[in-house]
């Protein structure tokens, strides 16, 4: 255990962070598997909805700093070409 305080704090402040972002990379994980068995059952404007609803989710944890920029438009980018596929 630490005995400073602000490492004490830092404790804190790293778990605190750690729940919050956990939270969001599973928000993360469960919107891109919504879109994934969209695009399995080849229901196109399931697929649509669901990739917009992905998008944004993706594009909000890039901003708060969850996933790096470049993380979230790869992931973006792999999504909307799978469901343009059903086209």
């Amino acid at each position: 255990m630490a005995n400073i305080k602000s490492a004490k704090k830092r404790i804190l402040t790293s778990a605190k962070r750690q729940a919050r972002n956990k939270a969001v990379k599973s928000s993360v994980k469960t919107t891109v598997k919504k879109v994934r068995a969209a695009v399995e059952s080849g229901d196109q404007a399931a697929a649509a909805a669901a990739l917009k609803e992905a998008s944004s989710i993706i594009g909000s944890a890039a901003n708060k700093g969850v996933l790096h920029k470049n993380t979230a438009a790869r992931k973006v980018s792999r999504l909307a070409a799978a469901v343009n596929k059903l086209q």
